[in-house]
C-alpha cells in the first residue's frame, strides 16, 4: 500500500490543441512506463477511435508514473469546452493542475474556464508554457497574459506564486530559466514534487471515498474510479453506497475487484489506502457523484456540480422511406435505452421523454458534444434522425426571456478582419476586444448569442481561405437578441424516388452545390443540394435522358460533375433549418424535408403565406 506522502494527484488542463495529450506521452516514456523496444503509437492516451481520428480528447483517463521513490497520479482531460463536464469531475479527485498554454497562441476561452473550475477549488497549479519550440513563440508574453489572467480570475496568494515550467513537449524537453538550455523533463517532474501537496490523507478513519468517473468491464460490470478520501479498503470489504439523490435507497455490497493504475495498465490489488485513485468493482448501480463509506459511519461527501446544457436537439425514431436498410437498432425502445444508457457516464448531458412516443430531447453543452453521441450510436449500429439545435431558455428574475451567450475568440489575418466584422454584425454579435499582437493574426473577442454561432463555422472558414481559427465557450445567460436570420440560400429537394442519374446532375449543379453523386439512391422529400438562390426548388434526380433516333454531334458528349460537397455531424447540424432533420445511419447520413410530400409541403407554404398576409392586413 503506497505511503500518502508519496503520492501526487494531478490533473492536466488547457485550451484544445495546446500539447496536454502528447505531453502525457512524453513524461510516461521518460519515466520507463514502456519498455525500451515497446512500440507505443503517439498520443497514446486517446484510446477511443474517435479521439484518434479527430486529434482531441474526448475522455478524461488515469494513468500513473513512478518519479523516484513518489507516485505521480495523472488524470488527462478534455480541452473543448463542450466536454467541460468531464474536466469539472475530474478536479475533484486530484490535489494540482498542470496549465498547460501554447507559447504561440496565449490563454485562450477554454484555458479561462478550466482555470476559474481548478481555482474556485483551490488546487495547486503549475503553469507550463509549451511549444516553446514553435515558429513565432514568445514564451515571456504568454507568461505576463497568464499571470494577468489569475490576477482576473482573483487567483489567491499561493496560487498567484505558481512555478512556471517552459517546454516543448513534442520534443520532451522542460526548463525553468529560458537561459538554460533544457534536455529532459526532469525539472517538470521535480516541480510536481515539490509543489503540489500530497493528498489529504487519513489512514485510521473509516472508509470514504467519491465516485468521479465511471468504467465499464464486460465481465465486472461497471467499475467505480475515484480518490479514497479516508480510511483504508480491502477486497471483500462490506460498503455502503450512498446515491446522488437523498432520497434514493441506501445500497450494501461487498468489493469484488480493486485495481490501481501503473502506466497505461490496471494492477489488481488487495488493497488500497486514503490518497490513492482506484478502480473498484461490486456495485451495478454506480453512478458519477455518488459515495462509497463504511457501513458504520455514512456520511455523503459533497456531489459534483456541473454546469447545465445550453443546446438541445430531438432525436427521432428514423420513419423515412429508407429506414431499417442500414441499421441494427432502429425501434423506440432500443433508441430510448441507449440514450438513458449514456446518463450514466456522460454527466453533462440531459434525456427527456416528450408527448412523441418516438421522440426524445436531448440537451448537451454544444453542437460538438451532441454531434459526439451521433457518431457514436452509428458506430454501434443505431439508425434514428436528428432535429436542428435549438437553445435552452430561462426565464429571468422579472419575467424576461434569457438565452445562453458564448465567447468567441476568433484569430484570422488581417485582410480578413473586416469580412469577419461583417458577417457577425447580424448575428448580434457584440466586440468586447480587438488587439493585433503582431504576429500577422488579429484577436477578436466577441460576445455573441449561442444562436448567432449555428451555421457560422463552414461560412467563417469559406470567408477566411481556412485560415482563420475560432474558439467559444458557454460565457452567461443574457436578455433575447430578437430574430436572428437563418440559411441565406434554399435547398434542392428530391421530388421523386429511385436511383440519381448523372445527365439529371448535370444540369443541376450550374445553379447548385450537389450533396449526393450518381447512382445514389433518393427519395421524395430528401434534399440534394443546395440552391444559388434563396427559397427551396423541386427538382427530378432521376431524369433520364431521353433516346431519339436521330444523332447529332454532341448528342452523346461526356457528363462531367463536380464532387458533391461532403456531409459531416457537425456541418449538417449547422446547416439545416427548422422543417428539416438528419437521418443518421451506419452507412449515411442523409438530409431531408420532415414532411416529404412535395403537394404537402406546397400546401402547407400556401396556407402560412395566407396567414402572414392577414397579420400584415
Amino acid at each position: 500500500m503506497a505511503n500518502p506522502q508519496k503520492i501526487r494527484n494531478i490533473a492536466i488542463i488547457a485550451h484544445v490543441d495546446h500539447g496536454k495529450t502528447t505531453l502525457v506521452d512524453k513524461m510516461l516514456r521518460q519515466a520507463g512506463a514502456f519498455r525500451e523496444n515497446q512500440v507505443v503509437e503517439e498520443r497514446v492516451m486517446d484510446s477511443n477511435p474517435l479521439e484518434k481520428e479527430r486529434g482531441i480528447t474526448i475522455l478524461a483517463k488515469n494513468t500513473s508514473i513512478r518519479y523516484g521513490d513518489t507516485k505521480i497520479n495523472i488524470v488527462d482531460t478534455p480541452g473543448h469546452a463542450d466536454f467541460g463536464g468531464e474536466v469539472e469531475r475530474i478536479l475533484r479527485m486530484v490535489d494540482g493542475v498542470l496549465l498547460v498554454v501554447d507559447a504561440f497562441d496565449g490563454p485562450m476561452p477554454q484555458t479561462r474556464f478550466v482555470l476559474r473550475k481548478a481555482l474556485n477549488l483551490g488546487r495547486t497549479p503549475i503553469v507550463v508554457i509549451n511549444k516553446i519550440d514553435r515558429p513565432g513563440a514568445d514564451p515571456m508574453r504568454v507568461h505576463d497574459e497568464v499571470l494577468s489572467l489569475f490576477i482576473e480570475l482573483e487567483a489567491d496568494e499561493a496560487q498567484l506564486d505558481a512555478p512556471v515550467v517552459y517546454c516543448s513537449a513534442k520534443e520532451g524537453i522542460s526548463t525553468l530559466d529560458l537561459d538554460v538550455p533544457p534536455t529532459d523533463l526532469v525539472p517538470l517532474f521535480e516541480t510536481i514534487v515539490k509543489t503540489v501537496p500530497p493528498p489529504p490523507a487519513d489512514d485510521t478513519g473509516p472508509f470514504q471515498m467519491l465516485v468521479s468517473t465511471i468504467d465499464y468491464s464486460n465481465y465486472l460490470g461497471r467499475l467505480a474510479i475515484g480518490r479514497i478520501e479516508r480510511g483504508v479498503l480491502h477486497v471483500g470489504d462490506s460498503v455502503t453506497l450512498l446515491p446522488v439523490d437523498e432520497a434514493a435507497p441506501v445500497q450494501r455490497g461487498r468489493i469484488s475487484k480493486l485495481y490501481t493504475i501503473e502506466g497505461l495498465e490496471r494492477l489488481e490489488t488487495q488493497q488500497a489506502g486514503a490518497g490513492e485513485i482506484v478502480m473498484l468493482a461490486g456495485f451495478e448501480d454506480v453512478d458519477i457523484g455518488a459515495t462509497l463509506t463504511n457501513p458504520d459511519m455514512q456520511e455523503r461527501l459533497e456531489g459534483i456540480s456541473v454546469e447545465e446544457p445550453t443546446i438541445s436537439v430531438d432525436f427521432l425514431v428514423n420513419n423515412s422511406p429508407f429506414a431499417g436498410k442500414d441499421g441494427k437498432f432502429v425501434t423506440s425502445r432500443q433508441l430510448r435505452e441507449r440514450l438513458y444508457k449514456e446518463l450514466e457516464r456522460n454527466v453533462a448531458l440531459r434525456v427527456e421523454d416528450t408527448d412523441s412516443t418516438d421522440t426524445w430531447s436531448v440537451s448537451g453543452r454544444g453542437e460538438l458534444h451532441l454531434s459526439i453521441l451521433m457518431e457514436t450510436m452509428r458506430r454501434e449500429g443505431y439508425e434514428f434522425q436528428v432535429s436542428r439545435p435549438r437553445v435552452i431558455t430561462r426565464t429571468g428574475p422579472d419575467g424576461a426571456k434569457l438565452e445562453p451567450y458564448e465567447e468567441l475568440a476568433i484569430d484570422v489575418p488581417e485582410e480578413f478582419v473586416g469580412t469577419v466584422i461583417e458577417k457577425l454584425g447580424p448575428r448580434k454579435a457584440e466586440m468586447i476586444e480587438m488587439k493585433n499582437p503582431g504576429q500577422g493574426l488579429v484577436r477578436l473577442l466577441y460576445r455573441i448569442p449561442a444562436r448567432g454561432l449555428f451555421g457560422y463555422r463552414g461560412e467563417f472558414l469559406t470567408d477566411t481561405r481556412g485560415t482563420g481559427i475560432m474558439h467559444h465557450r458557454f460565457l452567461d445567460y443574457g436578455p433575447w437578441a430578437g430574430y436572428l436570420s437563418g440559411r441565406s440560400r434554399g435547398v434542392l429537394v428530391s421530388m421523386e424516388a429511385g436511383t440519381i442519374i448523372a445527365f439529371a446532375l448535370f444540369n443541376l449543379q450550374e445553379r447548385s452545390t450537389l450533396f449526393v453523386a450518381p447512382g445514389m439512391p433518393v427519395y421524395e422529400g430528401m434534399l440534394v443540394g443546395e440552391n444559388s438562390r434563396p427559397g427551396d426548388m423541386d427538382v427530378n434526380p432521376c431524369k433520364e435522358k431521353k433516346l431519339t433516333n436521330i444523332r447529332s454531334k454532341s448528342a452523346d458528349e461526356h457528363v462531367v460533375l463536380e464532387p458533391p460537397r461532403e456531409l459531416t455531424l457537425e456541418g449538417a447540424l449547422e446547416y439545416i433549418e427548422d422543417d428539416e432533420l438528419i437521418e443518421v445511419t451506419p452507412k449515411s447520413l442523409r438530409l431531408r424535408k420532415r414532411m416529404l410530400s412535395t403537394s404537402d409541403r406546397k400546401r402547407v407554404s400556401r396556407e402560412v403565406k395566407r396567414e402572414r398576409e392577414r397579420e400584415s392586413a
